[in-house]
């Protein structure tokens, strides 16, 4: 198989993972919102913060790197932290001052796509600070879910999961502020060449 065709590769275990999280993000909200089903909720943002991680293993593992999925995991994230935000936010469970500051750093970077797409590139490839960024609001989010709830775990669940929100909300900035650098890198090197 070549290069070109496996980069073009749609059915991979990576993909489907990544899919399959797509699908849980509007039961999720329905959860939360609806039926207020709260264990499920949780439940599933757990099954999505590990098939988030497991997807990445298996497609380096097993060279099941693909085009679709270089797409559809970072789209896969971000919709689950926007929906998650969204229902803690209408459950009165996190800030308002948090979901703005996260969604933010969003339409920072968004800002950006005419620029890029100015000078012919499609998107920034995702790097390492973005998914640490990621990762501590996958889990931060479900924590703080928890720390609503009354129980002996809620106090624990509550420390935890702000640690992981605002060491997660700062790396995402930080990985923004990354984005505005290689923009700037790439825009001075079309210019030059």
């Amino acid at each position: 198989m070549s290069e070109t065709s496996a980069e073009d590769r749609i059915w991979t275990v990576p993909n489907l993972l990544s899919f399959l999280r797509l699908l849980g993000v509007p039961v999720f909200f329905w959860l939360v919102l609806g039926p207020k089903a709260d264990g499920w909720a949780i439940g599933i943002l757990a099954v999505a913060g590990f098939t988030d991680w497991l997807d990445g293993k298996i497609a380096r593992a097993f060279n099941q790197t693909s085009r679709l999925g270089r797409i559809i995991d970072p789209a896969a994230d971000k919709l689950y932290v926007f929906a998650t935000i969204i229902a803690l936010l209408l459950r009165d469970v996190i800030p308002w001052w948090l979901v703005v500051v996260v969604l933010g750093r969003d339409v920072f970077v968004a800002c950006f796509a005419p620029v890029l797409r100015k000078y012919g590139y499609k998107a920034l490839q995702v790097h390492f600070l973005g998914k640490a960024a990621m990762f501590n609001l996958m889990y931060a989010f479900p924590l703080l879910f928890l720390a609503s709830h009354s129980g002996w775990y809620a106090e624990i669940a509550r420390i935890v999961g702000w640690a992981f929100a605002l060491w997660g909300t700062g790396l995402y900035w930080w990985a923004g502020a990354l984005y505005v650098v290689q923009v700037r890198q790439l825009v001075t090197a079309a210019r030059r060449g």
